[in-house]
């Protein structure tokens, strides 16, 4: 995996800041993330863990959204930090749990690069912030982020 950003002095990314641009793994095959984004935008988000009964609602939710989506020229993929061979047991889960066949990519990233890269997950005194969603558009500019306190699910919006 290889990444390219411009980020704030923190390590997050700020709105206006180049999109990281990476290759991955997903359940859809190895992407570049800025050909994957073509020409409109792209929402990543991110869950911890595989088979967490809260993200599995969420990726349900949002498969059934993925219409909605495109009508605006976006795109949805998901990472977490699982490989994706368990991301494929996943799905099935996800579409028998929650009725909605997952129809997005989600990126394998179990060795926290692209997280870690992105500022999707953080260690900070005291814890750790993770990234709730990112958006980007197919000019690279970084657009929204949501991030929350790992250990409390305080959110915190940009």
């Amino acid at each position: 995996m290889t990444t390219t950003a411009t980020q704030g002095p923190t390590g997050f990314l700020r709105i206006n800041d180049t999109a990281p641009n990476f290759t991955a793994e997903t359940t859809e095959g190895k992407i570049d993330f800025h050909e994957w984004i073509g020409n409109g935008w792209a929402v990543l988000f991110s869950h911890p863990k595989d088979f967490t009964p809260v993200c599995t609602t969420e990726l349900g939710y949002l498969a059934s959204l993925k219409d909605e989506f495109a009508k605006r020229k976006t795109k949805i993929i998901g990472l977490s930090v699982d490989p994706v061979s368990d991301h494929t047991r996943w799905a099935s889960d996800i579409e028998e749990t929650q009725g909605h066949k997952l129809n997005y990519p989600l990126i394998g990233d179990p060795e926290l690069k692209i997280a870690m890269d992105m500022g999707i997950l953080m260690k900070v005194p005291g814890g750790a912030i993770c990234t709730l969603s990112l958006s980007f558009n197919n000019d690279g500019p970084f657009g929204t982020f949501f991030r929350y306190i790992c250990d409390n699910g305080t959110y915190l919006a940009y």
